[in-house]
């Protein structure tokens, strides 16, 4: 009552306005009348009043609308009046020709403070919610406006008490199945309101398969073509997919990646865009950007990244990208979408350079978006997006980077000059008279260089011609020069500009690169020009570029390795304690991460400038300045002794950084190898499996072979027994008899075979032979190890094939006893044939006389070939005894030959160490004066000593 008071006291104290009365009446009727009918008539004409007396209404008739709304639910007309009016009351959107100077902000603050009446009890936001539920169109449609009301003058208050509400939400989600498009857009725009800045309500909309549904509405409106709806679907799916991980999560495992590819289908003719596709497409391509947001976790935007290229998303976008009519803020933010899409992601980097703009001839889409950075005709923004996309084109990309070096270089340069390169691009526009067009391509140029101490010391083998006649100049010298002339030459822009860009450039190039540090101090002029920049008292403009001199001065300390005398760390620090001091040189080095545009570029990757004024520091080079800023000021006061300590330790680490190395390429080789045996045994698993497989299915033919063969010999048994006909018995011994034919054709085969395994035998016997003569030559050291060694070797091949053959024979036998069993069977057939005619008799006779010769020679044939086996086994024996007696002899021998080396050994030493003992002694008794024998008198007389021994013992 006190915040009633208030508002009522705070207009100025006059008449009171003549619906007042009014109002109190209706409000009267409303709260005392006891027919539906009457109740009804006064909310409509409340409802009627609400928008010009909003004020008195709300003060008045809130309390008894609610009550309404609480007690008449069965009405739904009465209820739509009520809910209508109190809409009216809360909501700020007056009607244009209503509104006074100063109405707005009066409205807003009503609003706010009705809206904060309303939600006082939670009750009656949980009363909205249920009449929300209801189908019927004049509750459903003024409870969605009223609830979205609401939610946009107090959000959080009215988000938590629906959160806490049982189904609250879930409620509100069946709002987009709705199949009236007012209730259905309607609804779309009160989840917008729900869902802002509420990660809980996100997460419970997102898995209410609110994905889903807003995706096909954007379709069924057709997509980028679509009106204001897909709009207000967009801007909801950007709501529940920001800074929401576990919904960009979702998002991505459910496909609905794939689903975004349409929205990008562009025709050729891309003239007269609407405005409301313009911002569909915009919007659209915001929502891409969110999923590979560079705040988001690495793991999730790269993971989105890959869905993007594998679906054709980015594929379409670059199409967008080398598209022409389209309007130059969607080719803008185009670039951003695919500068994001692409960070950090090698296979969508490379896909980018593969990237070929429609152009006759085709040119890199890459040397495309360079020419129009350093194109100063081109709009700013644009500009900085081209730049972005370089950017991220080359952030983490090796191989992107020594492309782009690769295109400075002396060797790969295009003599004819028929294309342009990206090289070229930068070099021109570093060198060019517009500052903004140095600044771009100074920070594109050292983003090629960023992390890459390889590519440092390659370029500085650049060469550039700076005038005719003139000798070619390094690049480095070059940037150093415009650097210390930088206030002569004219340029369009801030000449401050130019020179912060030279100075990040050389920063990060000097930066860990001991090389370049020494190209860069072999210049004389450098150490002056930088040390006279930071002495300087000079302007706050002119602050920054003392800060980044004061930073590369720093820089050709730390990575300085004393290779030139004249500048090694210890004559830098004492040049600039007298010419700067140090706690001066510290103080300007502060100088840069104090500006205030340093923190709005360290915020975040993209270039985000108001103007051209502003773009003075990369978010990369931010990075360098923090990571450099303490360990140089920390340099400048350090002792030359400090320093011979740190570069032991860095020493140390580079070598442990080595064998670290080392390990690694080891352990990635191990892996390679691994991989291969594993795809190896991967491939002789699958060919085991095969031939398994053919194993089994030769083994089932054979099997079905065999079955018919012994229903072919029991059909013809049958028929022997059944038929005794002329044909039949004719036919039968046909059949016998070409079986004889077979059966004589295989034993030929077998006798062959059985010749051919002689003639082996024969040979085996011939080299067993020369084993034993070879055995009884052995007589001294030398000659018995090698034959010893042969014999085994040519016994072990001879045990082998003694082997084969004795399966071959086996093989053999069994198969002689399968003919004669089979012989057998025919001859009992036969013999079972009734001679019923003095032909039939004739051919058995013929028959049985041939089969009893077949017999008698196959029992001879199996006689000899058993008498072979015999002595085939008995030479074999013979052959593996031989074996092992030489196997013991060759062992016996090689002992006594060690044994015998060892002695020899053991009295050479004892000999050498006698005969030092015996010249020491001769050289004493030299020195005593005493008479000493010459070695050669000794030998003689030992040797007649061992010539008398000798007689003795013949004599003994």
């Amino acid at each position: 009552m006190n915040f009633l008071r208030g508002v009522m006291g705070g207009p100025s104290a006059g008449p009171q306005p003549s619906g007042a009365d009014t109002i109190q009446k209706l409000c009267d009727r409303v709260a005392s009348s006891t027919l539906l009918d009457d109740r009804r008539d006064a909310v409509r004409a409340l409802k009627a009043l609400s928008k010009k007396y909003r004020l008195e209404v709300g003060i008045q008739a809130m309390e008894h609308l609610v009550h309404v709304l609480q007690t008449d639910r069965s009405d739904s007309e009465i209820i739509g009046y009520a809910l209508d009016t109190l809409y009216n009351v809360i909501s700020n959107d007056l009607e244009e020709e209503e509104q006074e100077e100063n109405s707005p902000k009066q409205g807003d603050d009503l609003g706010s403070q009705f809206t904060e009446i309303f939600i006082k009890q939670p009750e009656n936001v949980t009363l909205l919610l249920t009449l929300v539920e209801e189908f019927d169109f004049h509750v459903r449609w003024p409870g969605v406006k009223l609830l979205t009301s609401l939610l946009k003058q107090q959000g959080p208050q009215v988000q938590q008490i629906i959160l806490v509400s049982p189904m609250g939400v879930s409620r509100l989600m069946d709002l987009l199945a709705d199949s009236r498009e007012v209730i259905r857009n309607d609804g779309v725009l009160l989840l917008q309101q729900l869902t802002k800045s509420n990660a809980a309500i996100q997460k419970i909309v997102a898995f209410e398969n609110a994905f889903e549904r807003l995706l096909d509405i954007v379709t069924e409106e057709g997509n980028s073509d679509g009106g204001i709806v897909v709009e207000d679907c967009l801007l909801l799916l950007q709501n529940l997919l920001k800074n929401n991980n576990s919904n960009q999560n979702f998002f991505k495992e459910g496909s609905y990646i794939q689903r975004m590819k349409p929205w990008f289908e562009v025709g050729d003719d891309n003239c007269g865009w609407s405005a409301q596709k313009v911002t569909n497409l915009h919007l659209m391509l915001q929502l891409v950007r969110v999923l590979v947001s560079p705040t988001n976790p690495p793991g999730a935007t790269t993971s989105c990244q890959k869905a993007m290229f594998h679906c054709g998303l980015l594929q379409q976008l670059c199409t967008i990208l080398m598209a022409t009519g389209v309007p130059a803020d969607i080719l803008t933010e185009t670039i951003n979408t695919v500068s994001e899409v692409i960070r950090g992601c090698q296979m969508n980097q490379d896909y980018f350079a593969s990237v070929n703009a429609p152009s006759n001839p085709p040119r890199p889409a890459i040397v495309v978006l360079l020419m129009s950075m350093v194109n100063e005709r081109q709009p700013f923004v644009l500009r900085c997006a081209v730049l972005y996309c370089f950017q991220c084109f080359l952030y983490k990309n090796h191989k992107g980077q020594g492309e782009i070096v690769s295109t400075l270089l002396p060797s790969t340069i295009d003599a004819t000059g028929s294309s342009v390169s990206a090289g070229q691009l930068l070099c021109g526009g570093l060198f060019s008279t517009d500052s903004l067009s140095n600044w771009c391509a100074a920070v594109a140029l050292a983003h090629a260089l960023q992390e890459n101490a390889a590519l440092k010391e390659q370029l500085l083998r650049v060469q550039l011609a700076t005038s005719i006649g003139n000798p070619p100049v390094s690049l480095l010298q070059q940037c150093t020069n415009i650097l210390s002339q930088g206030d002569k030459i004219d340029r369009r822009g801030s000449k401050v500009q130019t020179r912060v860009g030279l100075l990040m450039l050389l920063c990060t190039w000097l930066s860990n690169c001991s090389i370049a540090v020494t190209h860069f101090l072999h210049n004389p002029a450098n150490v002056p020009f930088l040390t006279g920049q930071i002495a300087e008292n000079l302007g706050e403009e002119e602050q920054l570029v003392q800060g980044l001199c004061a930073l590369l001065l720093g820089i050709s300390i730390y990575y300085n390795d004393n290779s030139l005398e004249n500048y090694r760390k210890e004559k830098l620090k004492q040049l600039i304690e007298k010419r700067i001091g140090r706690e001066n040189f510290v103080e300007k080095l502060g100088f840069i991460s104090k500006h205030e545009l340093y923190s709005r570029a360290a915020q975040k990757p993209q270039p985000g400038f108001s103007s051209p004024e502003h773009m003075m520091f990369d978010h990369e080079f931010t990075k360098l300045v923090k990571e450099l800023e303490g360990v140089i000021s920390k340099a400048i006061y350090k002792s030359s002794e400090e320093d011979k300590k740190e570069e032991e330790v860095k020493k140390t680490l580079e070598q442990h950084d080595n064998i670290v190395t080392h390990y690694k390429k080891v352990i990635r080789e191990q892996d390679q190898e691994l991989e291969e045996l594993k795809q190896q045994v991967s491939t002789l698993k699958s060919q085991n499996e095969q031939l398994q497989v053919t194993v089994t299915q030769q083994v089932s033919q054979i099997q079905q072979h065999k079955d018919q063969y012994n229903l072919l010999k029991v059909q013809l048994g049958k028929d022997t027994q059944h038929h005794n006909s002329h044909g039949d018995t004719l036919q039968v011994n046909g059949i016998q008899l070409e079986e004889v034919s077979k059966l004589r054709e295989e034993l030929e085969d077998w006798r062959n075979r059985h010749e051919q395994l002689q003639g082996q035998l024969k040979e085996k016997d011939a080299v067993i032979e020369n084993l034993k003569s070879l055995q009884l030559e052995m007589g001294t050291e030398q000659s018995s190890q090698p034959s010893s060694s042969g014999g085994v070797e040519h016994g072990a091949e001879l045990q082998k094939e003694l082997e084969l053959l004795r399966t071959q024979i086996k093989l053999q036998a069994a198969e002689i006893l399968k003919l004669q069993t089979e012989n057998q069977k025919l001859q009992a057939m036969n013999s079972a044939v009734d001679p019923t005619s003095g032909a039939s008799v004739a051919v058995a006779s013929r028959s049985s006389e041939k089969e009893g010769r077949l017999l008698q020679e196959l029992q001879s044939e199996v006689k000899v070939l058993s008498e072979e086996k015999a002595l085939l086994q008995q030479q074999l024996d013979s052959s593996s005894s031989t074996v092992a007696i030489l196997q013991d002899e060759k062992s016996k021998l090689q002992q006594e030959v060690a044994e015998a080396k060892k002695e020899q050994d053991d009295l050479l030493v004892l000999l050498a160490d006698q005969d030092q003992k015996l010249s020491a002694l001769r050289s004493k008794l030299k020195d005593l004066g005493m008479p000493v024998e010459d070695e050669d008198d000794i030998e003689s007389g030992d040797q007649a000593d061992e010539d008398e021994d000798g007689d003795e013992e013949e004599q003994d």
